[in-house]
């Protein structure tokens, strides 16, 4: 199967927690362009895309951040897809957050 839109492996660091699934594309916001050190031009491409697992109707579902050239891609609603999601937590003010950022997806 060939890679679509594809990014770079990442290591997985302490307090990553990585899952792979086959899931639904529900919605995708348009790309917008953020502040990034790491990048050539000091901007970056981020998108959001809210995924549902494959099943009934109450199914979980996932908002996911994605970054770079996977930002650029755009997935049709209702198709399947494979995703390989990184899940990772931080605390802030006493308060606790999660954030799911997709490292890759491929269409099936």
């Amino acid at each position: 199967m060939p890679y679509l839109c594809t990014r770079q492996p990442t290591t997985n660091g302490v307090g990553h927690k990585m899952k792979n699934i086959i899931c639904k594309v529900m919605a995708q916001t348009e790309p917008v362009y953020v502040p990034s050190k790491k990048s050539d031009n000091d901007q970056l491409a981020k998108s959001m895309i809210r995924l549902k697992e494959l099943g009934g109707e109450y199914e979980d579902e996932y908002i996911c951040a994605m970054f770079g050239n996977l930002a650029l891609c755009k997935f049709a609603v209702g198709k399947t897809v494979i995703a390989s999601l990184r899940f990772q937590t931080h605390e802030s003010n006493g308060s606790y957050f999660q954030d799911v950022v997709a490292n890759d997806i491929q269409n099936i």
